[in-house]
């Protein structure tokens, strides 16, 4: 279901990327353009489907977290992007 939810992510509009980790604990993040466009993949029925799915058979638990990217670098980058 994820890789599907992924590819169904990529194709929304303003999809900007997304990171998994799965080990005992499993996170994914996804990036969106704005607000609008975070709202609007909430509202995707084949999510909407796989989220009822979660909360029913996969999860017993599970946080939503929404934020703003401030600034985004890593070790390895020679330049800080700020996204205002």
């Amino acid at each position: 279901m994820g890789a599907s939810m992924e590819a169904l992510a990529k194709d929304q509009p303003g999809f900007l990327g997304i990171e998994s980790a799965r080990d005992s604990l499993g996170i994914t993040v996804s990036y969106w353009a704005d607000q609008q466009a975070a709202r609007g993949w909430k509202q995707v029925a084949a999510h909407l489907v796989a989220q009822r799915r979660g909360r029913e058979a996969w999860y017993q638990d599970y946080r939503v977290r929404v934020a703003t990217v401030e600034r985004d670098y890593s070790m390895r980058s020679s330049t800080i992007e700020s996204h205002p």
